[in-house]
């Protein structure tokens, strides 16, 4: 199982935020959807005044790598 369609085409932020939501959608349980969800939502509030492009790019190919590790492990 690997990423979802789409992973090669994230390139901004808001595109990283709707991928990690659709990913949600697959996590098994209301409780883990949810937590997830919240999880995402938290750390696109202490990321947003990130202005670095590199840096951005570094947070967005860990978040696709993490969430791809955490549905392979379901």
């Amino acid at each position: 199982m690997g990423p979802l369609p789409g992973a090669e085409l994230v390139k901004r932020p808001l595109q990283l935020y709707r991928y990690l939501l659709r990913c949600c959608k697959e996590l098994p349980g209301k409780n883990v959807r949810e937590h997830y969800r919240h999880t995402i939502r938290q750390s696109f509030k202490v990321h947003a005044d990130e202005d670095n492009p590199e840096r951005i790019q570094q947070i967005i190919k860990r978040a696709i790598e993490d969430a791809d590790w955490y549905k392979k492990q379901n």
